[in-house]
């Protein structure tokens, strides 16, 4: 008999990722055999337990990965209470439940990854797997050799100081440059913070690169499966197989 955690086997059902499959725990929303559950630790064998959300049975549902070309003026997330345009709206021929990994401010473009593969979603986002993202941004003033090398070497932030990164002057305009940084964590709206923080506020941000994937062939707005090639390596990544 295999055992695995509750929220585990929830996330690769397609459910969600897994930390909203552990909200979802201790919302008291699901049940193990008729019986609620709101321990974390709880460990279920999938293939003889009955697991039900909101009273549904959870079913294995085949894993979709996507790479997403996010315009601006949308926001990553299922549903937004204030009306906004959700990524969702851009990704309507799938009947499973997808959902984006990690998040893209409103304002910012670029790649997002979409997946029903919670476990996936969990560690690609996870800090410690160091997983690199590539940015440009387009940034006020001129940052003197002082500028860079804290954006390179760590910014203090509110929430702690910033892991280094890689930066890289790729064009210089008379007000403004535009810079690649590819940065090793995922703290929330991190590049906007970090330049910021140096005197040197991002004008314009695009994500160009996660890991291996790049927007290669993509407008705002498309979106493509992954390869099998492109989802092992990315697995092998984050320590999957």
């Amino acid at each position: 008999m295999s055992l695995t955690r509750l929220q585990k086997v929830m996330a690769q059902a397609g459910i969600a990722s897994r930390r909203k499959c552990e909200e979802l725990i201790l919302a008291g929303r699901v049940t193990v055999n008729g019986k609620i559950t709101t321990t974390l630790g709880t460990k279920v064998d999938p293939d003889k337990d009955e697991i039900r959300v909101d009273g549904k049975v959870i079913r294995k549902e085949p894993h979709i990965y996507l790479v997403l070309y996010k315009p601006p003026g949308y926001v990553t997330t299922v549903h937004d209470p204030q009306n906004r345009p959700t990524v969702m709206t851009l990704v309507r021929d799938y009947n499973q439940r997808i959902y984006p990994v990690g998040r893209l401010d409103y304002d910012t473009e670029g790649l997002l990854l979409m997946t029903n593969d919670g476990d996936f979603a969990y560690r690609l986002t996870h800090p410690k797997h160091h997983v690199p993202k590539t940015y440009l941004a387009t940034v006020s003033g001129i940052p003197n050799k002082k500028a860079l090398t804290s954006l390179r070497q760590g910014v203090k932030l509110e929430d702690g100081l910033t892991s280094p990164a890689k930066v890289q002057l790729v064009k210089k305009g008379t007000d403004s440059v535009l810079l690649k940084i590819t940065l090793y964590e995922g703290r929330n709206r991190q590049v906007r913070r970090m330049c910021g923080a140096v005197g040197h506020p991002v004008l314009h941000l695009k994500r160009t690169s996660i890991g291996n994937l790049s927007l290669e062939g993509l407008k705002p707005g498309q979106y493509r499966t992954l390869t099998t090639e492109e989802v092992v390596e990315l697995k092998n990544l984050v320590g999957l197989k």
